[in-house]
């Protein structure tokens, strides 16, 4: 009885892991840190990107946020869906062309009450011309771009 034990365990840990890793990849991260330690709040409320800090982190979708002040932190909290960029955080151009990129966060834009990163100046402006196409075909393309494991640089 106590080797179904451990042959269960095991395998309950092993998923785990599996589940895990597999969700994380549909995060950016950098070190298990999302948007490299730029304050997510701080888009809507300074309205520019703004470093956050080790000291005020909240973990979100497996990967950890960082924090500018405790309030942004608290904010976060409490609602992390109204201010977590789309698209796990990773280049919402790239996800609207059909492949995951990594961003610059200083690339980014709100629409509609939500946080885009792009993965650089040029790349947000031409997202920024047909926001209103992109948007859609970037939703569309999530489900399947989310799964994918390499990620543009």
């Amino acid at each position: 009885m106590s080797r179904l034990i451990k042959i269960a365990a095991t395998t309950a840990l092993v998923i785990m892991v599996w589940a895990n890793g597999a969700h994380a990849e549909s995060v950016n991260e950098t070190n298990g840190v999302a948007i490299k330690g730029y304050d997510p709040v701080a888009y809507f409320t300074d309205n520019k990107p703004v470093k956050g800090s080790k000291a005020h982190a909240f973990v979100y979708e497996g990967v950890t946020y960082q924090f500018a002040s405790e309030a942004h932190q608290k904010a976060f909290a409490a609602d992390p869906s109204k201010y977590a960029p789309q698209f796990g955080g990773f280049c919402a151009y790239g996800v609207a062309t059909g492949h995951k990129a990594d961003i610059d966060p200083t690339a980014f834009s709100i629409e509609d009450g939500k946080l885009y990163l792009n993965y650089n100046d040029k790349v947000r402006d031409v997202w920024r011309k047909d926001k209103a196409g992109y948007i859609p075909k970037a939703k569309e393309t999530w489900p399947s771009v989310s799964q994918q494991t390499e990620v543009l640089h």
